[in-house]
């Protein structure tokens, strides 16, 4: 995310130690299972060597298909994607974005194929985790599958959080909580929550908010003509984040 200014880059710190590995793990994907648990060093370079290699995605190359078989997932360590699905018509419908420091891939596990594709919004590079070789860690270490299983259930509720609530939702509120969102995520994450590039287009937005892309352009400029945002191109500013929110909840500050 070398775009990003240095405010918002990772905070961390090097070292030799356990906290080295910890900072190196920080924007990975895998760092919401092993981080909160306080693993050793040890059982760190053991989840570690799980990884088999890392893989560099290019913008718009696609990372994997509807039906291909699973044995991989995915910790996006640098970059972004999209994940989407054919509907009736052969069109995509985008069902989620994500960035460095999340998982691609877990909605293959029970089907033992993937129900969607990924596609690289940028060039982008994922650390790709046998998950054979997964499971066999967890035999011998039982407290990382109740973390791996606490990780795929708060996973599988924000993603039913995010369809019913946008079902319920005006485009204006769309749009808000869609910022809101990201905003919430880059902070996460150790990046800016105010300042950040959509790394999507206004079509692909539109596409997974269920707006027009001439509602999503209009909707940007209704939020940076009443200050709430500044927008140029792809680089954004939030401006006023409580109003952002505001909205997003039905409450209007400019109305």
């Amino acid at each position: 995310m070398s775009s990003l200014s240095p405010s918002a880059l990772p905070r961390s710190a090097p070292g030799a130690t356990v906290q080295a590995l910890r900072a190196s793990c920080s924007a990975c994907g895998m760092h919401q299972l092993c981080l909160p648990m306080g693993l050793d060093q040890g059982d760190m370079q053991r989840l570690e060597q799980v990884i088999s290699r890392r893989r560099k995605v290019r913008r718009d190359e696609t990372l994997y298909r509807v039906n291909d078989k699973f044995d991989m997932l995915y910790a996006i360590r640098l970059g972004h994607f999209k994940t989407f699905q054919h509907n009736l018509n052969g069109g995509q419908q985008i069902t989620g974005f994500q960035m460095a420091g999340e998982l691609l891939g877990m909605d293959a596990i029970g089907a033992g194929h993937h129900l969607c594709e990924a596609v690289a919004l940028e060039d982008s590079e994922v650390c790709e985790i046998p998950f054979s070789n997964l499971e066999d860690l967890f035999r011998d270490m039982p407290m990382l599958l109740r973390q791996f299983h606490r990780m795929m259930s708060l996973e599988i509720s924000r993603e039913q959080r995010v369809m019913l609530t946008l079902g319920s939702m005006t485009a204006q509120q769309k749009m808000a909580a869609f910022l809101v969102n990201l905003s919430s995520r880059y902070m996460s994450r150790g990046y800016s929550s105010t300042r950040f590039q959509l790394r999507m287009t206004r079509e692909e937005i539109g596409n997974y908010l269920g707006l027009a892309v001439e509602s999503v352009s209009r909707l940007l400029s209704g939020f940076k003509k009443t200050g709430v945002i500044d927008v140029n191109h792809r680089e954004l500013e939030l401006l006023d984040l409580p109003a952002l929110r505001s909205i997003a909840l039905g409450s209007d500050p400019c109305a």
